[in-house]
């Protein structure tokens, strides 16, 4: 990773190190992963193992990076995590960085910890040169809304995310003329 924060980040009454994940914090990605998901109201569709993490974080054909946020203890809390890829824009001719996951442990919200973890992205973004740097909210996450555009982040309200997911994904597949290898 190029851009490190400073350990030791004094956010409201709370000491945070942010730093990038690494194979030893597998198992509290996995539980911020399924805390996002209890928050979303998602469980039911939250079945990545720590070994699907471990494969897309850490692995041969690696497709994705985190941040993890620990409260400074002993042991260390993990308070907080971002997940996060590259993509690619045509019209700025530029990667971009997009954000997955963004989640804050709710003991832990209100500490400016999300605020350093976006910035810590930002920062990330403008080190590799991206053309922007996006990511999805819900729209009844009303409080994430207003937080992003706190930040300067435009909510789009003309963009909707197309998905193809279960049965239709295998259908659309075998529609499929070209043979191209496997990929992340």
């Amino acid at each position: 990773m190029t851009a490190q924060p400073e350990p030791g980040l004094l956010t409201g009454d709370h000491s945070f190190t942010i730093d990038a994940a690494s194979p030893a914090d597998l198992p509290d990605v996995h539980a911020l992963v399924a805390g996002l998901a209890d928050y979303e109201g998602l469980t039911a569709i939250c079945v990545a193992t720590q070994d699907d993490l471990a494969r897309a974080l850490f692995g041969d054909r690696r497709c994705a990076e985190a941040l993890i946020a620990r409260v400074d203890g002993n042991p260390p809390i993990a308070a907080g995590f971002a997940l996060f890829f590259h993509t690619y824009s045509t019209f700025l001719g530029r990667r971009t960085l997009w954000l997955e996951d963004l989640f804050v442990r709710p003991e832990y919200r209100r500490n400016g910890l999300g605020r350093q973890l976006l910035a810590t992205l930002a920062a990330l973004a403008v080190n590799r040169e991206c053309g922007r740097f996006e990511w999805a909210v819900l729209d009844w996450n009303v409080s994430a809304i207003d937080f992003y555009q706190s930040l300067g982040a435009a909510v789009l309200p003309d963009w909707r995310i197309a998905r193809v997911t279960g049965d239709a994904l295998p259908r659309l597949a075998a529609g499929a003329n070209a043979s191209l290898q496997k990929e992340c």
